[in-house]
């Protein structure tokens, strides 16, 4: 068990915010935003720093949450993209104070085990949701067990996808699956376009359970799967299970948490 924190300390000030490194993606406002924040605050590389500002969007922060899930440094986004849902507003000023006031946030990311027809086995990570997708014009068709217990003996559909609560503002809400709050323990399983049974609307698991999708008809119905960045094509079987091992932090400010970004979604018109 972890020892108590100090009287008048926050898990968040366990990270020091004295090592701030600086990443950007390749628009150009994100690469202006990197420069002026250079010039303006004391950095060190990315392989060393405790807190790591990330400008750009959704996309580039699930690209260095995965390019730094090794070290595990804390991000904290500044929003230079389009949506920006997992970021801060972006402001210049006060830095070193937003770092040191931000709220942590602890996500867990899921594992993805894949079988291709071949025999070849892929392992990935997901923060946002592992999602299988028909690769022809025919249809697939799939069967979703639950820790060892058939659930689904065929879904007839364009795909189904296992998100975290983080992943579930994303493609699972494209999907209409549901809105998960962030420290629920929970995870969707949603059904992209489902033909049969048309009235299944996906299930909510615990984050404690294990998914396998196994797909029917392979040579006739061939599907891939993506975990994030990770694609794999023609499998016939993907187990996925939260990796509660890893934990990544994400720093947000306190008057725009990720807590209260998912509830406003919930009842976003």
């Amino acid at each position: 068990m972890a020892p108590p924190l100090p009287a008048g300390r926050t898990a968040l000030t366990m990270h020091s915010v004295d090592n701030i490194a600086f990443v950007a993606s390749q628009t150009p406002e994100a690469q202006e935003a990197l420069e002026r924040l250079k010039q303006r605050y004391p950095h060190v590389p990315p392989a060393t720093a405790d807190v790591i500002v990330a400008l750009g969007g959704d996309g580039f922060m699930l690209e260095t949450l995965h390019a730094t899930i090794n070290r595990r440094p804390a991000i904290y986004g500044m929003n230079r993209g389009t949506v920006g849902f997992l970021m801060n507003a972006y402001r210049e000023d006060g830095l070193i104070e937003r770092l040191r006031d931000a709220s942590p946030v602890r996500l867990h990311p899921l594992r993805m085990r894949a079988t291709t027809a071949n025999g070849a086995t892929v392992e990935a990570l997901a923060i946002n949701e592992v999602a299988l997708l028909r690769q022809s014009r025919q249809a697939a068709k799939l069967r979703i067990s639950v820790d060892g217990k058939v659930r689904l003996e065929e879904m007839i559909c364009d795909g189904v996808l296992v998100c975290s609560s983080a992943g579930s503002t994303a493609y699972n809400a494209s999907a209409h699956g549901p809105i998960l709050p962030i420290g629920a323990n929970v995870m969707a399983v949603t059904p992209i376009s489902a033909f049969r049974p048309r009235r299944w609307r996906g299930a909510v698991l615990p984050d404690t359970a294990e998914v396998v999708i196994e797909v029917n008809e392979t040579d006739k119905r061939p599907v891939s799967v993506a975990a994030d960045f990770t694609e794999v094509r023609d499998v016939v079987r993907v187990e996925v299970k939260e990796r509660r091992r890893i934990s990544l932090t994400l720093l947000f400010d306190p008057e725009h948490n990720l807590e209260e970004r998912i509830l406003n979604e919930q009842f976003s018109p």
